[in-house]
Formats: structure tokens, C-alpha cells, sequence
């Protein structure tokens, strides 16, 4: 399967960045295709531009500073989101991921102002999600990086597809033992992809 892995940590020495190796080796170990997208090594510019904003709707124009992103998603049979959660919400450059790349033409079509999923392609998705906060908090402020990836993504792509969620809480008070049954956690999902 062509697994687009997409990557939203800074720091190389981070756990994040250690989550991130795990579920890349894993896929690769189970025969994936494994198109690794670490956004901040490779520059992603997240700004959504004065020209990019000016060509939203006018597909293929639209595509023209993110080309290669829109390829990349597109040959995409699944996805893998491996990102920390700051201020309940996705780090900027991933945000803008998704706000440059997911364009009108690549990931949806409107027709009569009805949006219609261009994703259907992409038959499964999982989110190794490291929050800072407790579960409790996560869930009363509503966890709306949760909800992003189990609803508004899981509505996108193919209608029979599976979504999975591997959250880890209260990284902040997380111990070596914690951490490292996490590990095993993505190790087996990704396996199981």
C-alpha cells in the first residue's frame, strides 16, 4: 500500500520524532510503500500567500507552489498523521498543510456548492497524536484534533475506509515505561495498517 506519512515535529531528538521513526520503520517492515513527508525538514512554507489565497478555486492553477504536495497526496492509497498537539490544536505548519495542499481540484471538487471528496482513494488513516494535556482536559476542551482527523478527514476519504486514532496524553507527565509502551502501541497499528 502507498502510505503518505506526514510529519509536524521540529526537533530531530524529540519524542515525536521518535514516534515518527517507529511508525516508518513498522510500515516499511509490513511491505508499505512509505512516502515520508516530514514537513519541517523539508521546508514546508505553511503561509497561505496573497496568490495562493487569489487562486483557491481555480484548479489546476491553484496547485502551482504546492505541485509536488498535491501529487504526493494523490497517489496516497493511506495516510499517517504523526504530530504533537499544542494548544489543543495542530502545529501551524501542519495546519497549513492542509490549508495549501487540500485544495479545491486535489482533495475536493464543489459542484452547485456542494463539496464533493476527491480522497476516495485513500482507504485508511491514523493519527499518532501526542497531547500535552490529560485525557479529561483534552476531552473537555472538546479535542478538536481528534475530531479533525475522526470526522472532518474520515469523511473525506473512502467511504469504507478505517480511521484510527492513537492518542497519548499528559506528555508532560508521561514516564520512560509510558513512552515506550506507546512506541509498541504504533509499532502494532502500523504493522497492522
Amino acid at each position: 500500500m502507498k502510505v503518505l506519512l506526514l510529519f509536524s515535529h521540529p526537533v530531530e531528538s524529540s519524542f515525536g520524532a521518535a514516534v515518527h521513526e517507529t511508525a516508518r520503520a513498522a510500515l516499511i517492515a509490513a511491505g508499505h510503500d512509505v512516502d515520508d513527508c516530514d514537513l519541517y525538514a523539508e521546508g514546508f512554507d505553511p503561509v497561505m500567500s496573497r496568490q495562493d489565497r487569489l487562486t483557491y478555486h481555480n484548479h489546476p492553477e491553484n496547485m502551482e507552489l504546492v505541485a509536488d504536495y498535491c501529487r504526493r497526496l494523490d497517489r496516497a492509497e493511506a495516510l499517517v498523521i504523526v504530530t504533537p498537539i499544542w494548544n489543543y490544536g495542530f502545529p501551524a505548519i501542519l495546519k497549513g498543510y492542509f490549508d495549501r495542499v487540500w485544495l479545491p481540484g486535489v482533495s475536493f471538487d464543489l459542484i452547485d456548492g456542494k463539496l464533493k471528496s476527491r480522497l476516495h482513494h485513500i482507504r485508511k488513516v491514523a493519527a499518532c497524536l501526542t497531547y500535552g494535556g490529560t485525557a479529561l482536559r483534552t476531552f473537555l476542551a472538546g479535542d478538536p484534533p481528534g475530531k479533525i482527523v475522526k470526522r472532518v478527514i474520515r469523511a473525506q476519504i473512502h467511504p469504507r475506509g478505517s480511521c484510527r486514532l492513537l492518542p497519548l496524553y499528559d506528555m508532560n507527565n508521561n514516564t520512560q515505561e509510558t513512552r515506550a509502551r506507546y512506541l509498541e502501541t504504533v509499532a502494532r497499528a502500523m504493522a497492522a495498517l
